[in-house]
């Protein structure tokens, strides 16, 4: 999960300090610095604390239903909202997002859904974006 091919930026924090375990619901927004994992519900935003380099993994029990913003990111579970990650992107098998995605690098597995626009922020100055529109009818293998 955490590792990349040689030469390929990959997530750069492993470590997870804070859980929201499956047994809880937060209803309100959440902030968060380091590495957070979602095992449970969240009812509003999840935001990484400005300027730090954060790691949120929503496991496939999880569940946001609200903005997303972190440096990295693995998800595995469901988001309904917008979702921008500064940094690394990994969508794997089980993650259904309904809502927008602003990545840098982005790592798509089989299986993964994206109802809403992909949009790839441009290294260097420029802050140019590449725009994809999906649907829930789109096969994740065509935003590759």
């Amino acid at each position: 999960m955490f590792f990349g091919r040689k030469g390929k930026r990959t997530i750069e924090m492993t470590k997870l300090s804070s859980l929201v375990a499956d047994n809880l619901e937060i209803v309100g927004d959440v902030i968060f610095s380091a590495g957070l994992r979602v095992d449970g519900r969240i009812q509003g935003n999840v935001i990484n604390k400005e300027g730090e380099r954060s790691l949120l993994v929503l496991s496939e029990k999880g569940s946001i239903n609200g903005r997303v913003r972190a440096y990295d990111a693995v998800i595995n579970g469901v988001i309904e909202g917008d979702l921008e990650v500064e940094h690394f992107l990994e969508l794997q098998a089980n993650a259904r997002i309904s809502g927008n995605i602003i990545y840098r690098q982005l790592q798509m597995e089989c299986g993964a859904v994206v109802d809403g626009k992909l949009e790839k922020l441009e290294d260097g100055a420029s802050g140019a974006k590449n725009v994809i529109e999906l649907t829930s009818s789109t096969p994740a293998s065509a935003a590759r």
